[in-house]
């Protein structure tokens, strides 16, 4: 019998990508909560579900929703019977959540709340993924790649609100025995990303023979650095682990019930080196500007960096980061309209 998931945050950036996955290789139902604001494009989501039959097409239903209210009961009988729930609904731009902080703890917190307390009187769940962020480490100096359950330090609200979410979502494992886990990633990029995003970001001036401004230490010499991975893989990982039998995982030693993955990029790339490789796609030379970002502005982390080997001893592996960025730039190039949405 088909599954059906729930995706919050549909039609996000990297929400449209999983349902794009699971379309391509799944024959579930779809069922996407979205409140549709500046970071929910729809779209992004009709451009990819467009491209499919008309029998696909009706696998995905969209309802508008805000998370910070609860899941009402009319909400409820329109979603069904869920098999598995996907949360990736959240504000996610750092600069925003140190301007307006409560606003993200609304959003991330209390948005998250509402969606375990819909899920954990679903009789039918299979399986609950908390979408979180490597940006709960905090800065990760040279030679650190934090595992799954190390202690966080987060450095701006945006983080904060990801671990206080996290800290609900185990609690609500070892409460009501729902059926969670908790994934972090990092720097995740693709097609039809937002343009504000530093590697579309870095496309557009390149294209236009404009300044790349590279974000460094205070001495301006070491540019700051991520872990970068496609959209797709990001994906290929969430089915993957709705697949996997957690059970099969041993348990922490700490005796944490709730496990948690890490979806880590194959390559660390700074963001000098990123620029220039978009240059060189574009057949373009660099114009850059190294400047002090990270110890000029509170929230802001020159490295973050993330240990993959649990996920790769499950089975698991990414792709190159390099070989997706060219064929990214390439699309991006050819429906630049999305440089400018």
């Amino acid at each position: 019998m088909s599954k059906k998931i729930l995706i919050t945050g549909g039609a996000g950036f990297i929400a449209h990508h999983v349902i794009d996955k699971i379309l391509s290789s799944t024959d579930w139902e779809i069922v996407t909560l979205d409140r549709l604001d500046f970071s929910g494009n729809l779209n992004r989501l009709n451009e990819v579900v467009s491209a499919y039959s008309k029998s696909d097409q009706k696998r995905v239903k969209v309802i508008h929703h805000d998370l910070k209210a609860e899941l009402n009961p009319e909400i409820c009988a329109v979603i069904g019977k869920v098999d598995y729930i996907s949360h990736l609904a959240a504000g996610s731009h750092v600069d925003r959540s140190i301007t307006y902080p409560l606003e993200f703890v609304m959003d991330n917190v209390v948005g998250t709340a509402n969606i375990l307390n819909y899920a954990r009187n679903l009789d039918s769940l299979e399986r609950f993924a908390y979408f979180s962020t490597d940006e709960v480490f905090g800065p990760a100096p040279p030679g650190i790649f934090y595992k799954e359950n190390d202690r966080y330090n987060s450095t701006n609200p945006y983080s904060a609100s990801k671990a206080g979410a996290e800290e609900l979502v185990v609690a609500f494992e070892n409460t009501y025995g729902l059926p969670a886990i908790i994934t972090h990633t990092m720097n995740v990029f693709g097609e039809r990303q937002n343009p504000e995003k530093y590697i579309p970001m870095v496309i557009k001036k390149v294209r236009d023979n404009e300044t790349v401004t590279v974000h460094a230490n205070s001495e301006k010499t070491i540019a700051g650095s991520r872990h970068y991975i496609h959209a797709e893989d990001v994906a290929n990982a969430l089915i993957f682990l709705f697949d996997y039998n957690i059970s099969k995982i041993p348990a922490d030693i700490s005796g944490i019930k709730c496990q948690k993955f890490n979806i880590v990029g194959k390559d660390e790339i700074n963001n000098l080196e990123l620029a220039e490789f978009i240059a060189k796609i574009q057949k373009k030379s660099l114009n850059y500007e190294m400047v002090d970002f990270h110890s000029q502005r509170p929230g802001h982390d020159l490295r973050y960096s993330l240990d993959g080997a649990k996920m790769a001893e499950m089975g698991w592996t990414p792709k190159s980061a390099f070989d997706q960025l060219e064929s990214t730039i390439q699309w991006t190039l050819e429906n630049d309209r999305w440089l400018s949405i």
